[in-house]
């Protein structure tokens, strides 16, 4: 189906870009993503794949609003305090771009259910903020064969990086196993800055429209970190995949999903990067 004269007028700025395009814009509209997370990360991100007219996202949180997310957590607003987060993201999704098909998941995402929701969609974005949900949803990825964003906010301190299953290593290749209980402050006992989680969600985003369009390229095998105090970026580059990767590897001895226990926290600990000097 070609685009709509109101399409045209509302991606207009896309069209323009030879990277994009009229072709690429259709790849936008005829693709799926789902975002697991409607808080900091994930409220930045769909906004702007709403904005950018992906065909159908999908948002997945248990959560509700509560008064202490709206320092961060854009898609809400004071109205919405005690509304479920998926509720409340896809309203303000659908009121920036009716075009957009939005669906909610109002569960906790977990063994049991992970990928069962993950198999429709064309690309993952991890907008979590505990470990156990990322380690979870990189299992779930490899399994299934999904292409997804990582990304964790910690303070004045960000990073990203992208997985494809099987070509880049995983998150698992980086950081083998979840922090110990304590390790690592949670963000209630650490604090965050709240134009963190915009600025990281926001490339969250971009690596999804470049995913889908094939525009530029992507962060794999390689991580990006910001530090907001310096406004230092940096590109790390990871080595090959880990030919002993408990997941991804050609011999995985993950074989079945887990469901860990880990405090909330959005960033990951150095400590457990296995190969890399950062």
């Amino acid at each position: 189906m070609a685009l709509s004269n109101e399409e045209l007028e509302r991606y207009s700025r896309h069209l323009i870009l030879k990277e994009i395009g009229y072709k690429g814009q259709k790849k936008l509209s005829e693709a799926k993503v789902l975002i697991i997370g409607a808080g900091g990360l994930g409220a930045p991100a769909a906004m702007y794949l709403a904005a950018a007219g992906v065909g159908t996202i999908g948002i997945a949180d248990q959560d509700t609003v509560d008064l202490s997310n709206l320092q961060r957590q854009v898609i809400h607003t004071t109205e919405d305090i005690g509304r479920p987060k998926v509720e409340s993201a896809a309203e303000t999704m659908k009121a920036l771009n009716p075009n957009v098909n939005v669906k909610t998941y109002n569960e906790l995402i977990c063994s049991d259910n992970i990928l069962g929701i993950i198999k429709d969609y064309d690309f993952i974005l991890d907008g979590t903020d505990n470990f156990a949900a990322k380690f979870l949803i990189n299992d779930a990825c490899v399994m299934a064969d999904k292409p997804f964003t990582h990304a964790g906010i910690l303070r004045f301190t960000g990073q990203i990086m992208t997985i494809i299953p099987h070509k880049s290593p995983c998150y698992r290749c980086i950081f083998e196993n979840p922090p110990q209980k304590g390790e690592v402050p949670t963000c209630r006992e650490a604090g965050v800055i709240g134009a963190m989680a915009g600025v990281i969600g926001s490339l969250q985003a971009l690596e999804a429209v470049k995913y889908i369009t094939g525009a530029g390229e992507l962060l794999t095998g390689k991580m990006l970190t910001l530090d907001a105090l310096t406004m230092k970026v940096r590109t790390v580059p990871f080595p090959n995949r880990r030919e002993d990767c408990q997941i991804c590897s050609d011999h995985p001895t993950i074989t079945q999903l887990i469901d860990y226990e880990q405090p909330t926290c959005e960033i990951s600990s150095g400590k457990n990067v296995k190969g890399v000097t950062a």
